[in-house]
């Protein structure tokens, strides 16, 4: 006797949904990088600062990766190479109802446990 339950259409297609969120703020640093850029945090070296244990190296990989997701931008100072700034687009900023719920949730659940 099988005990499998059939999705819906609809329910595998909000499965597919789900996935395209998990990928776009999937990891241990994007989440973090995001929370730095709305504290203020807008050059490498702050960012790097602020996220404990993160690399150079892996933030060099977030910060790319995100740059093509069109979560944040990256504006480098003509005159001054080393100046370059990050800045959460628009599209983003989108997402961060619900990073304040999980944020509220997490809180919630280590009273928990």
């Amino acid at each position: 006797m099988s005990t499998e339950i059939a999705c819906t259409e609809k329910d595998q297609q909000n499965m597919k949904y789900i996935q395209d969120t998990l990928y776009v703020i999937n990891g241990k640093w994007r989440i973090l990088i995001m929370v730095s850029l709305v504290n203020g945090n807008t050059r490498y070296r702050d960012i790097a600062r602020s996220i404990p244990k993160i690399t150079f190296r892996m933030l060099s990989k977030e910060l790319r990766e995100m740059e093509l997701n069109k979560l944040v931008t990256r504006t480098a100072d003509e005159l001054s190479p080393m100046q370059v700034e990050y800045a959460l687009t628009d599209y983003c900023k989108t997402l961060w109802p619900i990073l304040s719920e999980m944020i509220k949730w997490a809180k919630h659940h280590r009273t928990v446990i």
